[in-house]
């Protein structure tokens, strides 16, 4: 299986990377995709994909959280990275009115500057909206004809968000926000209707630890490993076999970011 979003730069792994990624390749994980958030993420990110190669691989981009820093210098960075090969994503880039960590004024304008640099070095896009749906879809149409392919990671949100990204042939992101009956029992009812062709695995780790795991960690650190978590879930959910599931959804990876 492939893990299309890892923050693996994440300092909670620092004292133990290595093993983790042990315990992915133990758990059937063949790939991660690393991914770079911020200006500080993103070369680390690229490093980290450079070391392990064939087997990780990054984005390079600026979570609407960090958007201040997609200044002139803070794109170059994003510009420098993507012209590595390991670098298969523009983002983790977007629109997140729930947290607000910064004004929506400078959040869109961080979304155009991206999505501007994505369409230049013919990228795919790795994206994130939480809140934001009635701003965030119309600023991704407009350049959505120039972009190659484009992935709503993290999906959480209701029928009509996931139909109007369907409609724009977006693919879309299932973590284990599925795996979690307080917040994510919503997506049961719909998340079948994503084509298998266009349907995404992540763990999203160190985040969104799945609650079905037994037993539960010590931790509440997510890790690649706990990917399976979520293949299983939407198992149970799709009425598909396991295999089918982490076939499906590898495929449809390695078709996206171009790792065949």
């Amino acid at each position: 299986m492939i893990d299309i979003g890892a923050n693996l730069c994440h300092d909670s792994f620092d004292a133990d990377r290595s093993e983790v990624l042990q315990r992915a390749s133990d758990a059937g994980i063949s790939k991660i995709i690393v991914t770079g958030s911020c200006v500080q993420s993103v070369p680390r990110a690229l490093e980290l994909a450079q070391a392990h190669p064939g087997r990780l691989f990054a984005t390079a981009g600026i979570h609407p959280h960090h958007a201040a820093e997609a200044t002139r210098e803070g794109l170059q960075v994003l510009a420098e990275a993507a012209t590595h090969r390991e670098i298969v994503a523009t983002g983790e880039m977007g629109l997140d009115f729930f947290r607000d960590f910064s004004p929506h004024s400078t959040q869109e304008k961080a979304f155009h500057a991206q999505l501007e640099l994505a369409v230049e070095m013919g990228k795919p896009v790795f994206l994130h909206q939480r809140d934001a749906h009635h701003r965030f879809l119309p600023i991704l149409k407009e350049y959505l004809p120039h972009l190659p392919r484009a992935v709503v990671h993290c999906f959480t949100g209701n029928a009509k968000e996931l139909h109007d990204y369907l409609d724009q042939d977006l693919y879309v992101g299932v973590t284990g926000w599925i795996c979690d009956e307080r917040r994510g029992r919503h997506l049961w009812d719909f998340i079948g209707d994503v084509p298998a062709d266009r349907l995404m695995i992540e763990t999203d780790a160190p985040y969104l630890l799945p609650r079905t795991l037994k037993p539960k960690p010590a931790s509440r650190r997510n890790e690649p490993m706990h990917l399976v978590a979520v293949a299983q879930t939407l198992s149970g959910v799709l009425g598909k076999p396991l295999e089918q599931i982490a076939a499906e959804t590898t495929d449809t990876a390695n078709t996206f970011f171009g790792l065949r």
